[in-house]
């Protein structure tokens, strides 16, 4: 698995892990993007949760990521932005029965992830001042304890604070 909050580099450092040791790149925010396109049953709720700058329910989160393992050939995945919560995280592990074998987290000034957010330029409808400022201070009331959870079972590797 792979953490880091909004803007850290998840995205751009997950191309290269994939290319180097060919793991399927499974980005969560991408799955639930598809998600809200697609008109889905779950499009709808998704879109009216990113806009407010809230974590998807976990038991959604989980599913679109389990539909995409089981129909890859590849059995070597990197989760890309999940767990985001302890809910998610505990979800996660209750519906898979199993934890990431190493967690990645990047740990980047939240000065410098607002900066790489904004100047994206994706089209996305959460790259936007109010909602990343939103969405940096749920990354940070919830991700940090699955960040610390992790670290307490010797799974996570911190790629300290960096600069573009």
């Amino acid at each position: 698995m792979l953490s880091g909050g909004p803007g850290s580099g998840k995205g751009t450092q997950c191309a290269r892990i994939v290319e180097t040791f060919g793991f399927k790149h499974l980005s969560a925010g991408d799955l639930l993007r598809k998600e809200v396109v697609s008109a889905s049953e779950y499009g709808t709720m998704i879109l009216d949760t990113i806009r407010e700058g809230r974590i998807v329910p976990s038991a959604v989160t989980v599913k679109l990521i389990l539909r995409e393992m089981e129909s890859s050939d590849n059995h070597k995945f990197l989760i890309d932005g999940f767990p985001r919560s302890e809910e998610n995280r505990i979800a996660f592990e209750r519906i898979t029965g199993s934890e990431p074998d190493f967690v990645l987290f990047f740990d980047c000034p939240e000065e410098e992830m607002v900066k790489r957010v904004l100047s994206r330029n994706q089209g996305r409808i959460d790259d936007n001042i109010d909602t990343i400022k939103k969405r940096l201070k749920v990354f940070e009331a919830l991700n940090l304890p699955v960040v610390d959870h992790y670290e307490k079972r010797g799974k996570l590797h911190r790629v300290g604070k960096f600069t573009s």
